[in-house]
Formats: C-alpha cells, structure tokens, sequence
C-alpha cells in the first residue's frame, strides 16, 4: 500500500512538474514574440500621430472606431464588430482663466476645465477667491461667505502613498464634487487643485459630476506651482478670478465601441480582454489609454501568430467613453447579460504603458489563490504582485455580473505625472516597458484559457 502511495504521489509530481515547464515554455516564447516582433508601438504611434485625443463625441473618436476596426482584423480576428452605445457630448471650446489683486491688473493662469463642466457661456464670471484646504474645511464655511464668491479647493496630491493610484483616490472627490459643493452654498464657480503627483505647472483635466436639484456652475483645475502661487498671494491680501469658458454638453449621439474575438475550440464561453478607445481632448491619450488598447490587439495577434490552440473564445474589446460615461463599458455588460454570454474571464490594461509589477485580482478566493500560485511563472518576466482586489472601470458590470475581473497593474510612480494632461503623448511611453505589460497580458489570458 505505501509502495502504491509513493508511485501515485511521483507520477502526481512528475504530471505538475511537466505542467509547469510546459507553461514555462510557453510563456518564454509569448515573450519573445512580443518583444521581438510586437507591433504594439508602431501601432500607438500610428493612433496618437496620426489620430490624436480621442475625446467621446468627436470626429478623432469616429476615426478611431475605423482605426482599430481594422487593426483587429490585421491581427487576425475571426470576427470583428462594432457595438453601439449612445455616448454623451462635450466640448470644451476656448477657455481662460484671470486674476488680479485689488490694486493689479489682470493675469492669465494656466488652467482646464473639469471634464463634463458647463461653462459661462462666453461671458465673463468673477469674484472674489476663497481658499479652502480641505472639505472639512470647507463644510465650516457659512453659505454667506461663500454666496458669490470663487471657492479654491487646495487639497495637494498626498506623496505618502508608495502606491499612487491611492493618493489619486484620495483626491479625486474633489474634482467630482467641487462645482456642486460651491454651488450648494450660491458660489460661482470651483476651482481645484490638480490630481498631480508632478511639482510642475501642468493642469489636469478629468471628469466631474454635478448632483440632482444642483446648479450646474463651471469648475476648472490648476497645475501644482499656479496653486502654491496662488495659496501664497491669498495669504495676504484679497485676490480676484475671473473665468470665460465655452465648454458645454451636448446631449448624446450614437457611437461605438470596437470588438474582435478568436473563437473557441472547446466552447464559446468568453474571455475578455481590453482598453477604452477615447481619451480626453488634451495631449495624445497615450497611457491613458493607447497603451490598453494596443496591448490588449497584441494578445490576439500572438494567440494567433504562436497557432496557440485557445480552448474558449478570446475577445479583445475597446471600450467607448470611459472618461465621461462610461457608457461602453456599461451597454457590452447589458449586451452580455441579454445574449446570455458564459464570462469566464475579464482582463483591462487602463493604468498606463509602464513596466508591468502585478495583476490585481477582483474575485472570489478560490480563483485568486489558484491565480496566485502561477506566481512563479510570472516572477522571471518582473511580475510580483497579485494582492490588488479591484479591476478596469469599464469591466465593473461583468463584475457585477459575478464575473472574475482583473487589471495590470503596471509601476505607477510616473503616471499621475502626466495623466488627463497635454502630456500624455506617445513620446512618453517606452517601447520596451508597453511591450511587457502585452507579454503578461498574453501570459495570464493563456493560463486562463488553459486551466479554467
């Protein structure tokens, strides 16, 4: 009996063993293909060159639903299509913002609207400015003495978190809720601090939201130095805004969003894996997001290129407004759950084109922990961490759905440099650091494929 035991656990040993190095090989040979012969910078150049921002609504947008209809089927899509989804309008239009102490003449300050802002119709608004460093701050404010004045919320970026999506957490109820907060208390417009981890004079942009039965005034952001300027200007005397702003919505219109699958061999039930196509109206939408979708296209081309044998249906889908709806996102769940699609699996790549650490994991604890111990696989390639417990935005209704849900998780010490600004450009994104966060995309979608 013990001799029987011992034989059963050697062939068990040797069957993982072989399992293993098999999974091995495959992952080193995804990698070389990727790095040797990925076309996922070629293409980003080509988008961000030749296309640009990306904002939901716009002319670059459409062009953008052509430019990856296409791209997905030179990568060798069984099917591609296009799904429709209505998609809110805004444009920004021409803006600026002044200010002047009581005995100055005025002074231009760099700045943008918040994404989803309305404006001042042309017209100028002014007032005198009120400085606040923090909402609890702020709650203390009588509304007499914010009622037509100009509140500057100046909450800084905490640089104590290691982990910078963090401190954007933590800032960014800030931008989405300054307008109605002014506006609750008969203020004019909002101003913010940018969500910026960078000590530069760069404004970021991003989107805002305003509440029901609320007054929709305007709010605009300013880069670090212009706050800290302004913050020592307050200090000791009385300083004036005034802001001129064309932005508006424009209610919806229909667009869509981009998908591409190689089918099962086994079944057709459906892995994900993708990006959101559109960007915001300032620098290129680079990192945020060309780089997910670019990646996301090159898994399919290397399932495809390798001959990998994929055992359920590998699905690439590039989202649609995810920076000011998240309407996309929101109508391929919907579509999902009335064509009774099986999920298996869904993968997004939105935190920029940095050199992959890890893949965070939004799921039950048996799935994470069978995840978790294909570590070792993954530690030759720089990927470590698998502790994250959210995913994309635009995959949360398959969450909801009680679908696995996961996200890379690239280095983020230089993306809130850079993010919803005019310097999201191709130029910042390295050849090498995009192509392996692509190698551990391809790398997961396979053991997925594989093993569930």
């Amino acid at each position: 009996m013990k001799k029987l035991l011992g034989t059963s656990l050697l062939l068990l040993s040797l069957t993982v063993f072989g399992q293993v190095q098999e999974d091995s090989i495959q992952f080193s040979k995804i990698s070389i293909e990727i790095l040797n012969n990925g076309k996922s910078y070629t293409e980003l150049k080509d988008l961000t060159k030749n296309i640009g921002h990306r904002l939901s609504g716009s002319e670059a947008y459409e062009k953008s639903v052509k430019w990856a209809e296409q791209k997905l089927k030179d990568a060798g899509a069984d099917k591609v299509w296009l799904q429709e989804v209505m998609i809110p309008v805004w444009e920004r239009g021409k803006e600026s913002l002044q200010i002047k102490t009581s005995n100055g003449t005025w002074k231009g300050l760099k700045m943008l609207s918040l994404g989803n802002s309305e404006g001042t119709g042309g017209k100028d608004i002014s007032g005198e400015i009120i400085m606040v460093k923090s909402m609890e701050e702020y709650e203390k404010l009588p509304a007499e003495k914010v009622k037509d004045k100009i509140i500057f919320f100046n909450y800084p970026f905490s640089q104590s978190f290691v982990e910078t999506f963090r401190g954007y957490g933590d800032a960014a109820k800030y931008r989405t809720t300054a307008a109605s907060l002014t506006a609750k208390k008969g203020g004019k417009f909002a101003i913010i601090r940018s969500l910026s981890s960078a000590f530069d004079d760069v404004p970021h942009t991003g989107a805002m939201r305003y509440e029901d039965k609320v007054n929709k005034i305007p709010a605009v952001a300013i880069g670090n130095t212009t706050a800290d300027e302004l913050e020592k200007l307050l200090k000791s005397q009385k300083i004036t805004a005034k802001l001129n702003s064309n932005c508006e919505m424009k209610g919806e219109k229909l667009s869509h969003s981009v998908i591409g699958e190689i089918t099962g061999k086994k079944d057709k039930s459906v892995i994900v894996v993708g990006g959101h196509l559109d960007s915001w109206d300032v620098g290129e939408g680079a990192h945020d997001d060309g780089t997910g979708i670019v990646q996301s296209i090159e898994v399919l081309r290397t399932f495809k290129k390798l001959g990998i044998q994929n055992n359920h249906t590998i699905r690439v889908v590039c989202f649609a407004n995810e920076e000011n709806g998240v309407k996309g996102g929101i109508q391929y769940g919907k579509t999902a759950k009335e064509n009774n699609e099986k999920h298996l699996f869904a993968l997004e790549s939105d935190a920029g084109g940095f050199t992959p650490r890890g893949i965070s994991l939004e799921m039950d604890d048996a799935k994470r922990n069978q995840i978790k111990g294909w570590s070792a696989l993954f530690f030759p390639y720089g990927v470590y961490n698998f502790e994250g417990k959210y995913s994309g935005t635009d995959i949360y209704p398959l969450h909801d759905m009680g679908v696995p849900t996961a996200e890379l998780v690239p280095d983020s010490q230089r993306y809130f440099d850079i993010h919803h600004t005019e310097e999201d450009t191709f130029e910042k994104v390295n050849r090498r650091e995009l192509l392996l966060g692509a190698v551990a995309m391809t790398q997961i979608i396979y053991m997925i494929d594989k093993n569930w």
